[in-house]
């Protein structure tokens, strides 16, 4: 078996629900008026300002959104056609997947600005999750449900980063919630969860002096890292997500 995996699906459908919200429905610009700003990386205050408006739209994950209809749709569509094929010397399957490992830095660099307001060169989305700030509570339920909702289900995985502070489990019945998040999360579809709990407080301080905390580990994508051996824009993707999702 080979695995074939998708990545940044959120940046994709994100895309593509700002392309038909912003400019088929609303009309507030017009396409080529968007390949300019493409082209320039929203240069300037008006590409600043566009930019902002294709980022502020319900996006992946905030549940019933047209960005959490892309992401399944263009899940469904990468599943198909990889299902559609085998290898062509000794017809081996291939099986579908969402998973960037720790490589969506590499990934994004060459790639020019996209609609759905990520600047040129910068890191494209993690693996299947949305993307920090896809809400303003950032809810765990709702990462879980978006997550499980794109799965390949091939056997190949599409993980859930899940990452919380310790005061989650400090409030009567908090073991329990999140036990049920995670079981729900797999009764749902969900493949794999890397999971965090980890101090936001604790975090920040790390990432302005790592040297305060060598022996802090985080759990990166698919594997644990010392936090302070990790590259600067590395430690800068953690904390987005950890300062978002709490």
């Amino acid at each position: 078996n080979f695995c074939v995996d998708g990545a940044g699906l959120a940046t994709v459908a994100d895309s593509f629900a700002a392309l038909e919200l912003r400019l088929d429905r609303e009309k507030r610009l017009t396409w080529p008026e968007m390949m300019r700003f493409l082209e320039t990386d929203y240069a300037g205050p008006e590409g600043e300002r566009v930019r902002l408006m294709l980022r502020n739209i319900p996006r992946f994950g905030s549940g019933g959104s047209l960005a959490d209809e892309y992401a399944v749709r263009v899940s469904q569509v990468l599943t198909n056609i990889v299902k559609s094929v085998r290898t062509p010397r000794h017809g081996h399957p291939l099986l579908p997947g969402l998973f960037s490992w720790a490589a969506q830095i590499g990934m994004g660099e060459g790639i020019g600005a996209t609609p759905n307001g990520r600047h040129a060169n910068g890191p494209i989305s993690h693996g299947c999750n949305p993307d920090p700030g896809f809400r303003k509570d950032g809810a765990p339920t709702a990462l879980a449900v978006a997550t499980a909702q794109v799965q390949s289900g091939y056997g190949n995985t599409a993980p859930l980063q899940l990452d919380m502070e310790p005061g989650v489990t400090a409030d009567e019945g908090g073991v329990d919630k999140v036990a049920t998040l995670i079981k729900t999360h797999f009764a749902m579809g969900g493949t794999q969860i890397n999971l965090n709990v980890l101090d936001k407080a604790k975090v920040l301080e790390a990432h302005q002096d790592p040297r305060k905390f060598p022996d802090l580990v985080v759990r990166v994508t698919g594997f644990s890292a010392y936090f302070a051996s990790l590259s600067p824009e590395f430690r800068q993707q953690i904390v987005d997500r950890i300062v978002s999702e709490n």
